[in-house]
């Protein structure tokens, strides 16, 4: 990326807060600091809790606020082992920065998702589980979306573009995805960019 790239892109970001200097700290300092492992609820990061009802099985939605303004729809998909709330500071962070809202899916045998068979995790599985979850919440048509994906995530997002499941797709985002899966998805990337 070239220097006026990197110098477009830095402008249009938040600045970065300063960090106060520490001092040598009494007990009562160091507790202040001390990091909180209490979970927190859905609630705090997302407007909405949905059960989304597909065929026999019931998919947990996390929603945030409609946009004041229209924006995309953004189609968060979590990676392997996790849940949809991995993405709820990422959430709040950007609906903050830009219209959008987003929508945080707990994959087939994952958080709060129930389904015949939890134990089916092929991308093409996965991958039509969310392509059903979206139709099934916007029976009038997509908005325009933006999918990201996290590692499995992220194949499953790759899965979902080149089967073609979603229509209004605007974008397509994949983080941290195997190499081998984001190899084979390269081939269909070039015919949807």
């Amino acid at each position: 990326m070239s220097n006026l790239q990197k110098s477009i892109m830095k402008s249009r970001l938040p600045p970065i807060p300063s960090v106060p200097k520490v001092s040598r700290m009494d007990g009562s300092s160091r507790r202040m600091f001390q990091k909180d492992y209490t979970p927190k609820e859905w609630h705090e990061y997302f407007k909405e809790r949905q059960m989304v009802s597909v065929e026999d099985n019931t998919f947990c939605v996390y929603k945030s606020a409609e946009p004041v303004e229209k924006g995309p729809l953004i189609v968060l998909l979590h990676g392997g082992g996790f849940s949809a709330l991995t993405w709820a500071l990422f959430s709040t962070e950007i609906t903050s920065m830009i219209h959008c809202q987003c929508l945080a899916v707990d994959l087939r045998g994952h958080g709060e998702t129930e389904t015949t068979d939890d134990w089916d995790l092929s991308a093409t599985t996965l991958a039509t589980d969310v392509a059903k979850v979206i139709s099934t919440m916007y029976p009038e048509g997509n908005p325009p979306i933006i999918l990201v994906g996290h590692s499995m995530g992220g194949a499953i997002a790759a899965h979902l573009v080149h089967l073609n499941l979603v229509s209004n797709l605007i974008g397509l985002t994949v983080i941290d995805v195997v190499e081998g899966t984001a190899m084979e998805a390269l081939a269909s990337m070039q015919s949807f960019l």
